[in-house]
């Protein structure tokens, strides 16, 4: 339409400009006759605008309309659809709707001005128009809600989809998941005595119970090992249940010795064979964590629960030798061997980084180098006094840069973490990984390790390098690095109160006869007075919340990192105190949490949910831009939802 405006009103005015220039002549032969002639010339030009701007207000008045039954529907627009459709205004009223949403959600009463909320599932109009689609349940009916927003109002289309809905709610609740369940100490419950094998009787047919009341497939692999499949309605209950048959397979005793067990699945896998496989890396993640526990894992991600039993304590060193002989061909492979830990290394850090340089570098003759940085250690003395033994024994990260390559061997101790690697590009550059540690498996682990002795029911990194050295090499340690190795040992046990077991004390007097002096390894702990002063006010301004002592470090601390660790061990003497947590600031950026406990409460799962890891009785967390008052808002609401 308008181009034909645009087309005829161009002819209009070439005519009037004709007129009025003929007017005008006509006016000086003939006044009266030209007048005549101009006053017509006007007129028709008033009328052929006026015609001009009727007709525009005509074609905007069709397009408004057009607009209008377009996005604000009429009743009779609304009846002709054949689903059920509402329209609100903008404060959520109903304000109109067809006669199929007045009978499929008003019961045929009339409905106006009700709020329009309440056939939403409670969404908001202005979220279901943002989002275009929401799932509605109305009664036992299922909807998909297509939302828009019209001219002073929102419109809702609902489409009843509760068969297709309800079937795929069918499918994915009978899933299955594979599960691979173990005993975790079946040894302690095998030694032929009746009240033992009753004791083992009672624990299989409770889980066999467990499966036939809960609708599991399970069977038995071996003398510990089980197969279970899981239908998906099933796993979610026990998931919400938080796999209670953990605590009732723990409630099982013998002479003083709790049943566990492990339980690794694989969910949301496109078939058995994959779920199965997943399922073995969730168990090896739940015995690499100290077992007693089930591991969930679903799309790359963990999901834990239990790990409140104490390691299971491993008497045999069957695997320990196994691993020790793997590690000799490793470094007789070898060009050079470098060793490394964590960052900030700790007495165990070091004492076992000194016994693996005593194998590769005395014993097997290889170039060898421990990596650290001295300047950012808590082991200061202990570095110093090797140090002075051998010259050239340490040097830093940066500078074992250079000796890395493809034929380099690196040996980490006391971490399996890349995150926690005292340097990330070192491990990256050399081509053979060895990781020994016995900290409980984290879900970010290095993976590309050749050997992997991984022993958490171990006492500390200390303890396995000694039996890997007494081993492979019993001449091959000097006094000093003896004593380095039983400091570490002395550190992660509390001085054997902790995480101590009959390989613990082997290890120690093995030590003590290869001329470890106790005396001088007890000076390794001295505190200087101003240490002690600042752990005392620590250990004085506690507080204790459901079993646990928490203190902040309000002022700056010189040392904090030991002094904070000092007063984590002595909280844990203060009466009914299950753990313990210090708070303090690194720097202006990162607050630090140390966790300790003796094994009631687990605090490797708490400093888990904060970002940290550790052990079961020993374990830290490093929180950024917080305050170190909202870090112990964060420790609290992590200890109130794992208490309750």
């Amino acid at each position: 339409m308008k181009r034909r405006i645009w087309t005829v009103l161009p002819v209009y005015i070439i005519f009037v400009v004709l007129m009025i220039a003929m007017s005008i002549i006509t006016y000086y032969y003939n006044k009266i006759i030209g007048i005549i002639e101009i006053s017509v010339t006007l007129v028709s030009l008033a009328v052929v605008l006026a015609m001009v701007i009727r007709f525009r207000s005509y074609i905007r008045g069709v397009v408004n309309s057009a607009m209008e039954l377009s996005f604000s529907p009429d009743d009779k627009a609304l009846e002709s659809v054949k689903i059920p459709v509402a329209v609100c205004g903008d404060n959520g009223e109903l304000l109109m709707y067809n006669h199929r949403f007045r009978k499929q959600f008003l019961d045929g009463y009339d409905g106006e001005n009700v709020s329009m909320q309440a056939f939403l599932s409670d969404h908001e109009p202005e979220y279901a128009v943002r989002n275009g689609t929401v799932d509605v349940r109305y009664g036992d009916k299922r909807f998909t809600v297509i939302a828009r927003e019209i001219k002073r109002g929102y419109l809702f289309e609902f489409i009843d989809d509760t068969y297709f809905k309800n079937t795929a709610d069918k499918y994915n609740q009978t899933k299955k998941s594979v599960a691979l369940i173990v005993f975790d100490n079946i040894e302690d419950f095998s030694d032929g005595d009746q009240e033992v094998a009753a004791a083992k009787l009672t624990a299989e047919n409770l889980l066999y119970h467990w499966a036939n009341k809960n609708n599991i497939l399970l069977r038995r692999l071996g003398e510990s090992r089980y197969i279970a499949v899981f239908e998906e309605y099933v796993l979610i209950d026990q998931i919400d249940k938080k796999f209670r048959i953990l605590d009732r397979t723990r409630s099982i005793t013998y002479n003083g010795h709790p049943a566990t067990i492990s339980i690794g699945i694989g969910r949301d896998c496109d078939s058995l064979t994959e779920s199965a496989a997943e399922a073995k890396k969730a168990l090896d993640m739940a015995l690499g964590r100290g077992g007693d526990q089930a591991a969930v894992l679903s799309g790359g991600e963990y999901q834990f629960f239990g790990g409140v039993a104490k390691g299971v304590e491993r008497t045999s060193k069957v695997k320990v030798r196994v691993r020790a002989e793997q590690i000799a061909d490793a470094i007789k492979a070898a060009d050079r061997v470098l060793i490394t830990g964590h960052k900030f290394s700790d007495l165990d850090c070091i004492g076992a980084a000194a016994g693996m340089y005593a194998l590769a570098g005395k014993h097997f003759r290889k170039l060898c180098y421990i990596c650290t940085d001295t300047t950012r250690t808590l082991a200061k003395t202990m570095i110093d006094r090797l140090a002075d033994e051998e010259s050239g024994m340490f040097i830093s990260p940066e500078k074992g840069l250079s000796y890395a390559n493809e034929k380099t061997l690196l040996i980490v101790v006391d971490t399996h973490s890349p995150d926690f690697v005292e340097s990330d590009r070192l491990y990256k550059s050399c081509g053979n990984v060895v990781i020994i540690d016995h900290h409980r498996r984290m879900v970010n682990y290095i993976d590309k390790a050749s050997v992997f002795l991984h022993e958490p029911s171990a006492s500390s990194a200390s303890e396995l390098v000694t039996e890997i050295v007494e081993y492979l090499a019993d001449d091959a340690i000097s006094s000093v690095q003896a004593e380095a190795l039983l400091s570490g040992i002395m550190l992660d046990t509390k001085n054997f109160v902790i995480n101590t077991g009959v390989r613990t004390f082997e290890a120690a007097a093995y030590l003590r006869k290869k001329g470890a002096d106790t005396v001088v390894v007890r000076n390794v702990f001295a505190n200087s007075l101003e240490n002690y002063r600042d752990k005392s006010r620590l250990v004085s301004s506690a507080q204790i919340y459901k079993h646990c002592a928490i203190t902040v470090a309000e002022e700056p601390i010189q040392n904090s990192r030991v002094v904070c660790a000092q007063a984590a061990d002595d909280l844990l003497s203060i009466e009914d105190t299950y753990a313990s947590f210090v708070i303090s600031a690194i720097d202006t950026h990162t607050v630090n949490i140390s966790a300790r406990s003796f094994g009631k409460l687990n605090v490797q799962v708490l400093m888990e949910k904060l970002g940290g890891g550790g052990h079961q009785t020993m374990a830290a967390a490093q929180l950024t831009g917080v305050t170190l008052k909202e870090a112990k808002e964060q420790l609290l609401k992590v200890l109130k939802e794992s208490l309750e």
